[in-house]
C-alpha cells in the first residue's frame, strides 16, 4: 500500500512538472487546474481572515523569525535555517527551531519532561516532540523527521522541537528550554503564531515554481504574496548580480532587503564511518546516485559539476523512508555496474539503513550556504535580531514576586 502511494506521488509530481505524457496525464492536469482555482481562493481568504484579525494569532513574547517560501520544496530551506541557527547561537542567542516534522512517525509514548518551575511532568497535551534540547539527540529519525534530525545532529546548543502546532512547540521552548529566539521552519504559511521577521526563499532556478498554484503547480501562494517578506534570499545562485530576477521580485515587493546566495558543496562524508573526503575525491569516479528529495536533478547536476561520472540515479519521493530492501537492491545494481562509490544527500543519509553487504562505500554531499551578495544586509539582519532585548525568565519573575 505504501509503495503504491509513493508511486502515485511520484507520478503526480511528473504530471505537475509536465514530464508525464499521454491522455491520462493531460486529463489529470485539467482536473488539477480546476482545483487550483479553489485552492487559490481558500488561501487568499485565510490570509484575509488573519490580516483583519478575524482569526486569532498567538504572540509568545519573544522573537520569532519565520523562514519559508511561496513554493513547494526545493528552495534549499534547511541549510538556510542551519545558517541562521548557528550564527545566532554563536552571537549568544538561545535558539529553538520549530518544525512540523513532515512525515515523522507519532511517538508510541509521549516523552516525559519535568517542568523547570515545579519538577512535575509536563502534561502530554502540552508536550511536543523534543528532537534536541541542545544537548544531543533525544529521538530517532523516524520520530523526528529527516530535516529536524539533521539540524539537531549538526547544531550543538540549539533546541529542535517538532509539533504540527508550533504555538505549542514555541511555548514549550520558551518556558521549559529557556529559549529567547524561535526559528519557525517553513513558517510563511503558519499564521497561528505571530512572526517578528519574515524571511522568504526564492529558488534562482524556479523562482515562481511551475507558475501555477497547487495542486496543478508548485505555488503555495500567488507570487504577489512576496510582499509579505521582510528579507528575500535568492538561493542556489550560480553567481551574484541576477538583476533580471531581482526586477521581477521587485514588482511584488519593492522594499524587502535581498540577499543572493549559493548552496555550495563543502566535502563528502562517509555515511557509516564519518570519514571525510575532499570534493576532488569525486573527479573521474563512476558514481551511483540515490536520493529522495524534491528536486533530484539539482543534486545530480552538482555531482557532474564536481567531475563525477554519474552511472545512474535512483530517485524516490521526497522524504522517502528507505528500507533495507531498497538499499540492498540498489547495492546489487551498483556492483553489477562497477560503481566506484554511492553518493546521496545529507537529508537522505539520516534515513539510510546499512545494507546487508557494504560492497560499495556510501557517502553524502555536505552542503552549506555561501552568501554571494548582500553580506552587509545579512550582518545587519543578525545585528537586528541579536539587538532585541531577551525576554525576562518567568521563573525569575515568580521568585521576585514571592
Amino acid at each position: 500500500m505504501k509503495e503504491t502511494l509513493e508511486e502515485l506521488e511520484q507520478w503526480g509530481t511528473e504530471v505537475i512538472f509536465g514530464r508525464a505524457k499521454g491522455f491520462r496525464a493531460t486529463l489529470m492536469r485539467i482536473v488539477l487546474r480546476l482545483f487550483s482555482f479553489l485552492y487559490r481562493g481558500i488561501i487568499l481568504m485565510r490570509l484575509r481572515l488573519f490580516r483583519k484579525g478575524w482569526k486569532d494569532q498567538a504572540h509568545l513574547g519573544t522573537l520569532v523569525v519565520s523562514i519559508g517560501n511561496i513554493t513547494v520544496g526545493g528552495t534549499g530551506k534547511t541549510p538556510v535555517v542551519e545558517l541562521f541557527a548557528r550564527t545566532l547561537r554563536d552571537r549568544g542567542r538561545k535558539v529553538a527551531i520549530l518544525s512540523r516534522g513532515y512525515k515523522s512517525k507519532k511517538l508510541e509514548e509521549v516523552q516525559e519532561w519535568p517542568r523547570r518551575a515545579t519538577g512535575e511532568p509536563v502534561h502530554e497535551d502540552e508536550m511536543p516532540k523534543v528532537v534536541s534540547a541542545g544537548r544531543g539527540l533525544e529521538l530517532d529519525v523516524q520520530y523526528a523527521g529527516d530535516e529536524p534530525y539533521m539540524l539537531a545532529k549538526n547544531l550543538d546548543e540549539v533546541a529542535v522541537v517538532v509539533d504540527k502546532d508550533r504555538v505549542k512547540g514555541g511555548r514549550f521552548a520558551i518556558e521549559e528550554l529557556e529559549c529567547d529566539t524561535l526559528l519557525l521552519d517553513d513558517g510563511l504559511q503558519f499564521l497561528k503564531l505571530g512572526h517578528s521577521i519574515d524571511v522568504v526563499l526564492v529558488d534562482f532556478n524556479a523562482p515562481f515554481g511551475t507558475g501555477a498554484m497547487l495542486p496543478r503547480g508548485t505555488l503555495r501562494e500567488p507570487p504577489k504574496n512576496l510582499c509579505r517578506a521582510d528579507y528575500i534570499f535568492i538561493t542556489k545562485c550560480k553567481q551574484a548580480g541576477n538583476y533580471e530576477l531581482i526586477d521581477k521580485i521587485r514588482k511584488h515587493n519593492p522594499v524587502a532587503e535581498i540577499i543572493e546566495c549559493t548552496h555550495g558543496p563543502i566535502h563528502l562524508e562517509n555515511v557509516f564511518t564519518g570519514e571525510v573526503e575532499p570534493l576532488e575525491f569525486l573527479e573521474g569516479k563512476y558514481v551511483a546516485a540515490i536520493s529522495g528529495i524534491a528536486v533530484p536533478q539539482s543534486f545530480e547536476d552538482k555531482l557532474t559539476g564536481l567531475g563525477a561520472n554519474v552511472l545512474f540515479h535512483r530517485t524516490f519521493a521526497d522524504h522517502h523512508t528507505f528500507t533495507k530492501k531498497d538499499i540492498d537492491s540498489f547495492m546489487r545494481r551498483c556492483v553489477r555496474r562497477d560503481a566506484d562509490i554511492i553518493v546521496t544527500t545529507e537529508k537522505d543519509a539520516v534515513r539510510f539503513p546499512r545494507p546487508e553487504e557494504l560492497d560499495v562505500e556510501v557517502y553524502f554531499l555536505r552542503i552549506e550556504v555561501d552568501i554571494l551578495s548582500g553580506e552587509e544586509v545579512w550582518e545587519s539582519l543578525v545585528d537586528r535580531i541579536c539587538g532585541v532585548k531577551k525576554p525576562v525568565d518567568p521563573l525569575l519573575l515568580y521568585e521576585r514576586v514571592s
